[in-house]
């Protein structure tokens, strides 16, 4: 199957089409800046650049930072509490003019890693965290998906620990990867404590660069970095076309 997937972060919204049944794109992925947090009405025109700029008509399917229920936005990370309690499919579908679903950005992300990347095949309690603006997590056992699972939002010291140890932290505060991985080990802690993974797989754009913090980093589970890297949550986000709803 075809399908236009678009993934939706703290700073960019990101899409392209995707074969689901090889996880491959089928054209250059095309980007569009926004404001943090971002206004609606920017969000929209974002998904109607990138759908434009392909000239599709078929299915559109968005990996959204957020809980999400059936069609519904029910809470919101980064991109902006304006966009909460809102039906997003029903948004998304009339700035499009087609037919549009949304589901969790990280659990997008995960899908595209367990059926193409690091955890296929994988047995047991996998844990994929993606590192960028806050961190966003999926959780699986036995293959199956446990939606919604926003490990990011655990609080620490009075405020979501993705506020401590993401991707964006580092950057803002210049810290080293030393310092970093001290705050990720934290939330990795808390993170294994109650959910006790086989496997914890990182993505982000961090996760290219591995070798430079894992080494740092404190985990009973076995630790890789994700195969997909940049195209996890576009992959993803087309995989969820098909999952139940």
């Amino acid at each position: 199957m075809k399908v236009l997937g678009i993934d939706i972060g703290g700073s960019a919204f990101k899409g392209a089409p995707v074969d689901t049944k090889t996880g491959r794109l089928l054209a250059e992925r095309h980007r569009v800046e926004v404001d943090a947090p971002c206004p609606t009405a920017q969000g929209l025109a974002a998904v109607r650049e990138i759908v434009q700029h392909f000239k599709w008509k078929g299915p559109v399917s968005i990996g959204f930072p957020g809980i999400i229920k059936g069609d519904h936005i029910r809470a919101v990370g980064n991109l902006g509490e304006n966009w909460a309690h809102l039906n997003g499919a029903a948004l998304f579908g009339r700035a499009t003019g087609g037919k549009v679903r949304i589901f969790n950005d990280a659990d997008a992300a995960g899908l595209a890693e367990m059926k193409f990347g690091a955890g296929r095949g994988q047995k047991g309690t996998v844990l994929m965290l993606t590192f960028g603006t806050g961190i966003g997590s999926a959780l699986f056992y036995q293959g199956q998906l446990f939606p919604n699972v926003e490990l990011g939002w655990i609080p620490w010291r009075g405020k979501p620990i993705e506020r401590f140890a993401s991707a964006a932290v580092r950057k803002r505060r210049d810290l080293s990867w030393a310092e970093w991985a001290k705050r990720v080990n934290l939330s990795l802690g808390a993170m294994e404590r109650l959910l006790s993974p086989e496997l914890i797989i990182v993505g982000g754009g961090v996760s290219k660069k591995s070798e430079k913090w894992f080494k740092y980093l404190k985990v009973r589970a076995r630790l890789v970095p994700a195969k997909m890297l940049n195209d996890a949550g576009i992959v993803g986000a087309a995989l969820a076309w098909e999952q139940p709803r």
